[in-house]
């Protein structure tokens, strides 16, 4: 048997898998980030490890057979620092929804040039990159920067913690710009020296390759078997690509959760000034990716001002909405935006409110303007070049239909959606299995159903998208300079 675990954004999820890819139980710990200011993002990574400690000590002792590997994932692009002796020196700084690195990203620009950097890095400097973060942390924690000696994401710190290896995925290097060269899919010595001199860079290798093997000491905070293989591990996204079948050229992938993120497949490298391009988590395999800063996150926001009443109430009243949500259009940049418009100070805008209208159409112009989001970036990987042949969908969002119904209606794609939603996790078991047996994800995961488009509502989708595309250039000047006032923090 398998255990998965991944160390997402709003929790921490761990599966346990036999050998033929029966899902044989569960377990979740939920968490929430840390808000110290404005457009500030953080996680504590003691609370990865407790989690996993937790989920680990929940599910090993479920298992019929014998545990005979472990696979991890987490969130990322992520920045946690550490000294020479592993120990964190601050909280982690999460990927693309953390903004703080907007003036060293300009810096970084000025000095690298914004051109060489996409075509070096398969990737333009963004609030994603790892770069413009270790530098905030340089100018604004200089006590914390003299001592920083080593780099990790969730996954690769929990498998420093399992197996004492100090490794990083090659996948999670390649979004780590613009300290990695997309080409040679290594460390770019100039850059790595010019940013972060002291730091001592992980080893690289592939998501699924062994990064070690279970110490005695993991063995005893985990209750798993010492001496088992731990895989190197990737980012979460990557990890429910591989969990649903979505590698192959052509397949996009929607991961709903609470951030929306996409990765296309695609033959060759591929660049774009407002997409991703990275190594894949496979060998030999390129992405293009983009990332929405928010999805669930407003929904959960919602829920929050309306009482916290059952999601499936919501969503039952937002499908008793209209299409259109009653002439209600939202702009989903409630944490700025990260991809296709790169705009750290972007808002959510809510236009079109008369007091008649009911928290169901506010519910369903929310899932609308994720949906509009998601034919943004898709229209940008199109003109990009990439070639989107179907579309898997995965994570919460997809539990029920109406959600992924609306993103069908206004993209005017079908979405496959696999036996199991349960996403990242899965994936790392999948691979942690592949380093003892030879296994195919499509049997471990085969496809439910489609989604398809409903043609009646083609013409209002149409129309609502064509305002929603006007709606930011309109109010951008408004939305920044209100978003200059904005001071509060939230922990």
């Amino acid at each position: 048997m398998f255990i998965g675990v991944d160390v997402g954004t709003s929790s921490t999820k761990g599966v346990l898998v036999s050998a033929d890819g029966a899902l044989v139980a569960s377990a979740t710990r939920e968490h929430e980030v840390l808000r110290p200011a404005t457009g500030h993002v953080e996680s504590d990574p003691a609370q990865w490890w407790n989690e996993f400690c937790d989920i680990a000590r929940e599910l090993t002792p479920q298992a019929e057979q014998p545990i005979e590997a472990v696979g991890v994932s987490g969130m990322g692009p992520c920045v946690l620092v550490t000294d020479e002796n592993d120990e964190p020196l601050r909280p982690a700084i999460l990927y693309g929804v953390d903004m703080r690195a907007v003036d060293q990203i300009e810096a970084l620009n000025a000095e690298l040039g914004a051109e060489e950097v996409l075509q070096r890095c398969g990737s333009a400097l963004s609030t994603q990159a790892v770069g413009p973060k270790l530098r905030w942390i340089a100018e604004h924690e200089p006590e914390v920067w003299a001592r920083t000696r080593r780099l990790y994401m969730p996954s690769s710190w929990l498998a420093r913690q399992l197996t004492g290896a100090y490794v990083l995925d090659h996948h999670s290097a390649s979004q780590a710009v613009p300290l990695h060269d997309t080409h040679t899919r290594d460390w770019y010595a100039p850059w790595c020296e010019l940013i972060a001199p002291e730091l001592e860079l992980p080893e690289l290798r592939w998501p699924g390759e062994v990064a070690g093997t279970i110490t005695d000491e993991a063995a005893e905070a985990t209750g798993l078997p010492a001496g088992i293989n731990v895989i190197t591990g990737t980012i979460d996204a990557w990890s429910e690509a591989i969990s649903a079948g979505a590698h192959e050229v052509g397949d996009l992938m929607l991961m709903y959760g609470t951030t929306l993120f996409m990765i296309n497949t695609v033959e060759d490298l591929i660049t774009h000034p407002n997409l991703w391009g990275t190594v894949g988590a496979l060998p030999d395999t390129r992405n293009l990716a983009a990332g929405m800063a928010t999805s669930g996150a407003i929904t959960s926001w919602l829920r929050g001002l309306f009482g916290k009443p059952e999601y499936a109430d919501l969503v039952i009243e937002a499908g008793e909405s209209p299409p259109g949500a009653d002439g209600l259009l939202m702009l989903p940049y409630f944490a700025g935006e990260r991809t296709p418009i790169a705009d750290a100070d972007a808002r959510g805008t809510v236009l079109g409110l008369t007091v008649s209208h009911t928290r169901g159409d506010l519910y369903r112009a929310a899932l609308e303007a994720t949906a509009f989001g998601i034919r943004h970036n898709i229209e940008t990987f199109t003109e990009a070049g990439a070639t989107i042949n179907r579309v898997v969908a995965v994570g919460g969002g997809t539990q029920g239909d109406l959600w992924t119904q609306i993103v069908s209606d206004v993209t005017g794609l079908d979405q496959v959606i696999p036996t199991e939603t349960v996403g990242a996790s899965l994936g790392a078991a999948f691979l942690a299995a592949r380093t003892v047996s030879d296994v195919r994800i499509e049997d471990w995961n085969p496809p439910a159903r489609t989604i398809t488009p409903d043609e009646r509502h083609r013409q209002t989708y149409d129309q609502r998208y064509a305002l929603y595309r006007d709606l930011y250039p309109a109010t951008v000047e408004i939305n920044h300079a209100l978003a200059a006032t904005q001071t509060r923090t939230t922990e």
